[in-house]
């Protein structure tokens, strides 16, 4: 299973900006812990995302861990955060950073293009 951790990325092979918003069409919302921080596990096999791509709901200033599994060689981003992280096969890998920014992030892989969920910070 892989935890997603926020990370900022961009379709291309850039970073983005940080005013990048794209909610998609995310349905799923997950409130961050009373702890201050916010977790979220995601794993990708056969090209499928699991949990199906959601919000991950944060308070800035929170702490933010995202964890990926993926079946296959790829790269996690967390696009306005400028953050990404190599996704070896059967690897988690796990972007963590406090949410400073305000607004709605996509997270999702570089080179298979999938939404992992998409990052509401307020």
């Amino acid at each position: 299973m892989l935890m997603v951790a926020l990370a900022a990325g961009a379709a291309g092979c850039g970073p983005l900006s940080r005013t990048h918003r794209d909610p998609g069409n995310s349905h799923e919302v997950a409130t961050g812990a009373p702890s201050g921080r916010a977790d979220a596990e995601i794993t990708i096999a056969g090209g499928r995302v699991h949990p199906p791509p959601g919000w991950l709901e944060v308070a800035k200033g929170r702490q933010v861990s995202i964890t990926v599994t993926s079946d296959v060689a790829d790269e996690v981003h967390v696009h306005g955060y400028d953050l990404a992280a190599e996704l070896r096969p059967g690897v988690p890998a796990t972007v963590r950073f406090t949410a400073d920014l305000t607004g709605v992030f996509q997270v999702e892989t570089h080179g298979s293009k999938l939404v992992l969920t998409q990052l509401a910070v307020r």
